[in-house]
């Protein structure tokens, strides 16, 4: 599963902000996905893992799925 050109520039001005784009990128019990399974790179990666810890901090994304 790899991301279009659309996301691909979401990605690069992410914002922790945009939760219903962040959840993309979690699992069923809301765990952040590895990189491949995206073809992230591993600053794309960070980034994002940085924006999802934002985002649950702020009570925008839940920490656990129950």
């Amino acid at each position: 599963m790899t991301l279009d050109q659309d996301s691909r520039k979401k990605l690069g001005r992410l914002d922790y902000k945009d939760a219903y784009f962040l959840r993309r990128f979690l699992n069923s019990q809301g765990k952040i996905y590895p990189p491949k399974r995206f073809g992230l790179t591993a600053t794309e990666q960070r980034n994002l893992t940085l924006a999802i810890k934002r985002a649950r901090f702020m009570a925008l994304i839940p920490y656990v799925v129950k």
